[in-house]
């Protein structure tokens, strides 16, 4: 059961990593490299740091701390926003199921074509389910960053 839940969730992740790949064309700008066997991941360490990266980010939004959110977005997410304030905007205007939602969960993240994907489970007051992608990006200094999100509807419904 396990295993065929990752692989339903590999294939969903691989189908919105292309349709997120057709909206922000361009190669990935902190790909993890393919190793020979196919099969990229990243270290624990490395996945602890970017949930706390979502997680921090969330709740300046939850917060309404819109200087503090746009901290956690890569330099081309900042650079297409320009400020603070535009960004907070976006996020309150289509993204808004990320601050309604009443319960989030971190769902098993993958590398897919070189690109970091975080899923998270967001269950909405309606009891309604929607997973946001998160696109990760690593920094030259060893931080991460959020390059990108889908949402994503989901068949499940909460309880």
């Amino acid at each position: 059961m396990r295993s065929t839940m990752r692989a339903a969730l590999t294939s969903l992740l691989a189908l919105l990593l292309a349709a997120h790949c057709v909206l922000l064309p361009g190669p990935p700008q902190a790909a993890v490299p393919q190793p020979a066997d196919g099969v990229a991941t990243l270290p624990d360490k490395d996945w602890t740091a970017i949930k706390a990266t979502i997680a921090e980010q969330l709740a300046a939004l939850k917060a309404g701390d819109g200087g503090k959110a746009f901290t956690y977005a890569s330099p081309g997410i900042r650079q297409q926003f320009g400020d603070a304030g535009t960004f907070i905007e976006m996020v309150r205007a289509s993204y808004e199921a990320l601050i309604a939602a009443r319960y989030t969960e971190f769902l098993e993240g993958a590398v897919i074509e070189g690109r970091v994907i975080q899923p998270l489970r967001l269950i909405a007051p309606d009891n309604s389910v929607l997973v946001a992608l998160y696109t990760m990006e690593r920094q030259p200094a060893g931080s991460w960053k959020i390059a990108g999100c889908i949402l994503a509807p989901s068949t499940v419904r909460a309880a």
